[in-house]
């Protein structure tokens, strides 16, 4: 059996004794999610205990018994009882809604639904449950989660709605972030973002924590650190405009999805810009984290001195932090290796005395 492990997705179990219900299903979330499908009740119930799903997607009327009744058993289950129940219901009417809050299912979708539908409902499950294991963390990192996610969700929002975003809820967002790496905790914010079912969120989150890593390495102040955490946390908000397909597509993207996954750079620029009071080095981090220092980079093919310190730190820290991201096509490529795979075939696109100083940072702090 493939695991979640060695494709870098997360399981996802689909329970429904309909194929065709089953096979709509499946066919929304298969490009996201390594999928198990069970036809009996039973048989799922026995096999996820050896290979527990972190989400499970339940029929209502499934045979022997009804979904709802298997739900019921589910949480009787020492071993089963914490997995997030996504219902698949034909009507959203009282009496359904009665008994999806019973039998403890976590939610509900009527069926058939559109495919962003399904894929959202289910990324919002798994994301709760790892959001809830924040909770235990200590106290800095914690607040470093919440805040930025907060900060980031409401970004969403401003961009939509064109609303400008203050430095001051930027900074304050990061500030937790800058005192995790004070207090050592910050190798806690990166393993907390490892399960997060949002790249663009769960990437930016360790850009900034690297950055402000960095930056602490390299004796720079808590006030420029929390610039370099912000710069980090915002570089890639113009991917919010971009299609959850597109970004977690498998494969190698065309020449028209790639030019519509390059344009996120000058939409992030366009809406920083528009932001009055942040400081221009967060706009130069957004702005130039793809370019390389031989020309080949983009937007701009800037190249040599026209790349400023900041920008050659993020786009280190950009190039590692995607080799090590999980993502749903690929699993996580461990920091020496991806660290070999920059010397080895980065060399004229990064500046190899920050990567050097970078690489002495990440053993230093194993």
């Amino acid at each position: 059996m493939v695991t979640s492990e060695q494709t870098g997705k997360p399981c996802v179990a689909i329970v429904d004794s309909d194929p065709s219900r089953r096979s709509q299903a499946a066919g929304c979330l298969s490009s996201f999610y390594q999928l198990t499908e069970y036809a009996d009740p039973s048989n799922a119930m026995v096999r996820s205990r050896g290979n527990i799903p972190r989400l499970m997607l339940v029929g209502e009327k499934l045979a022997a018994g009804g979904g709802f009744e298997f739900v019921r058993g589910l949480q009787l289950d020492p071993i089963l009882a914490t997995i997030p129940i996504l219902m698949l219901v034909a009507r959203s009417d009282k009496a359904t809604r009665d008994g999806v809050v019973q039998c403890g299912a976590k939610n509900f979708l009527t069926w058939p639904s559109p495919r962003r539908a399904l894929v959202t409902a289910v990324s919002g499950l798994l994301n709760r449950r790892v959001e809830r294991e924040w909770q235990t963390l200590h106290a800095m990192p914690r607040q470093a989660l919440s805040g930025t996610l907060k900060l980031f969700n409401g970004i969403a929002n401003s961009i939509g709605n064109g609303e400008p975003i203050l430095y001051q809820a930027v900074s304050n967002a990061c500030q937790p972030v800058v005192e995790s790496i004070a207090s050592n905790d910050f190798k806690d914010i990166l393993h907390a973002v490892r399960d997060y079912d949002d790249y663009t969120f769960a990437h930016s989150i360790r850009v900034a924590t690297y950055l402000a890593l960095f930056g602490s390495n390299l004796g720079l102040s808590r006030d420029e650190q929390v610039i370099l955490a912000s710069g980090g946390l915002l570089h890639d908000i113009g991917k919010m405009t971009i299609s959850h397909a597109l970004l977690n597509k498998p494969g190698r993207l065309d020449a028209a999805e790639f030019a519509v996954m390059r344009g996120h750079v000058d939409a992030s620029v366009r809406y920083l810009l528009a932001c009055p009071d942040l400081p221009k080095g967060i706009v130069d981090i957004a702005a130039q984290h793809h370019e390389r220092l031989d020309g080949s980079g983009y937007p701009l093919g800037l190249a040599g001195n026209e790349l400023n310190r900041l920008a050659r730190m993020a786009s280190i820290i950009d190039v590692f932090s995607a080799l090590t991201d999980r993502r749903v096509y690929k699993p996580p490529m461990t920091a020496e290796d991806a660290l070999a795979l920059m010397v080895d075939e980065m060399a004229s696109h990064l500046d190899l005395k920050l990567l050097g100083l970078f690489r002495q940072m990440l053993l230093d702090a194993t």
